[in-house]
């Protein structure tokens, strides 16, 4: 008899294993490109040298609240049926944090614009107001617009539109305990990772193509010239002996960034010039060009970020890759050990294609090296903290 009920419970064992696995695999996408693969595989971070240097980040109290970033995803998830609110909740540690895509395809998990209420998208909107900047929220509502123009200037509403956006959120939003959120789109990816009055907001993926509406509903819109121009002027502002050490190559034939979509654990060798090789006014462009990032962040947070990036300024690369005139297609790379910022001029695909990087398609990334992109450092930490009691 108790081997009938040992034979029993291991039966109903393994049927809760399998149930509990394809519940899982029911909440996963699929996705190109070894996507599947990536996500599978252990997180380590972004690297150089390939090994992740220890004691960078620190659990430690900021003074910026994070209350109203608590208060506006409560608000939302209020505003959501209970159908909707259970496809957009996820564990705080879920595997969805990474399974963004700066393409168009596939498509999302999470709660879509394109399916919610205009109070719902108040409320969508609310949240990246109260998390972000004016210029992130700003950046963030165009580049949803320019990919309406996109939509148009292709005639595929089915692949580009202004409301094809997701929102996930992991954990439950709380001033003490982690949680985050998450928007997933075509050239708009934002991770914003929470814990107690912390925030890591990356890895970030902004991006257009076109990156200017001439004609259309949203003619005008133009996006991230402020991170292109000012990264010109401070290749510029080398003298030729900097521009050596800065230029990898002069030749940008095709793309060159490297930590894009499901290249969590990529490494990337320090390259390009030392920031301690730069002159101040020099070092100033730079803390520029970094800020022109960082700053869609909330203020609070972008200022306790930037102090961050500058206490490691020493430790900071600058690279180059295209030429260095007004009108050039080019690559850059910041990289330190809390910061690494890409942008790249890239070939056209829709509506047409180009054999070579025009200024009308832009992808710029930001992470946060060393273990912390989605906060997962922080997130270790807080663990280690609560199971040893400490």
């Amino acid at each position: 008899m108790r081997h009938v009920i040992a034979f029993g419970l291991l039966v109903v064992c393994l049927v809760g294993i399998a149930v509990t696995a394809y519940s899982q695999q029911g909440r996963r996408r699929p996705m190109r490109g070894g996507g599947n693969a990536a996500v599978d595989e252990p997180f380590r971070g972004v690297t150089a040298g390939g090994k992740i240097q220890p004691d960078v980040f620190k659990i430690e109290s900021t003074g910026v609240s994070t209350k109203p970033v608590v208060d506006a995803a409560n608000a939302f998830l209020a505003s959501l049926s209970a159908e909707q609110r259970e496809k957009t909740t996820f564990p705080v540690d879920d595997a969805e944090w990474r399974q963004w895509d700066n393409r168009h395809f596939p498509k999302r998990q999470g709660v879509g614009f394109d399916e919610m209420d205009e109070h719902q998208r108040d409320h969508a909107f609310g949240l990246l107001q109260a998390s972000l900047s004016a210029k992130g929220l700003e950046l963030s509502k165009d580049i949803m617009k320019l990919n309406g123009t996109l939509a148009e200037l292709a005639d595929n509403y089915d692949e580009y539109g202004r409301w094809l956006y997701w929102i996930t959120i992991m954990g439950t939003p709380s001033e003490t305990e982690p949680w985050g959120w998450q928007i997933d789109g075509h050239h708009l990816i934002i991770n914003y990772f929470v814990l107690g009055d912390q925030v890591v907001m990356s890895p970030v993926f902004v991006g257009s193509e076109p990156v200017r509406a001439v004609s259309g509903e949203f003619a005008g819109t133009v996006v991230l010239q402020e991170q292109q121009d000012k990264a010109l002027q401070l290749i510029q502002a080398l003298d030729a002996d900097q521009q050596s050490k800065a230029i990898l190559s002069e030749a940008k034939p095709g793309n060159n960034a490297l930590a894009q979509a499901y290249r969590d654990n990529v490494n990337i060798d320090y390259a390009g010039i030392e920031a301690s090789k730069l002159d101040q006014k020099q070092r100033d462009l730079l803390i520029e060009v970094v800020q022109s990032f960082v700053g869609t962040m909330r203020d609070g947070h972008a200022e306790i970020k930037m102090d961050e990036v500058k206490s490691h300024l020493d430790q900071t690369y600058f690279a180059w890759i295209g030429d260095t005139k007004a009108d050039s297609v080019f690559y850059y790379r910041i990289q330190s050990p809390v910061v690494l910022i890409e942008f790249d001029h890239q070939r056209r695909v829709a509506p047409f294609r180009t054999d070579r990087p025009t200024r009308d398609h832009i992808h710029a990334v930001l992470r946060t090296p060393n273990g912390n992109d989605y906060g997962k450092d922080l997130l270790r930490q807080h663990y280690h903290s609560h199971h040893h009691g400490e």
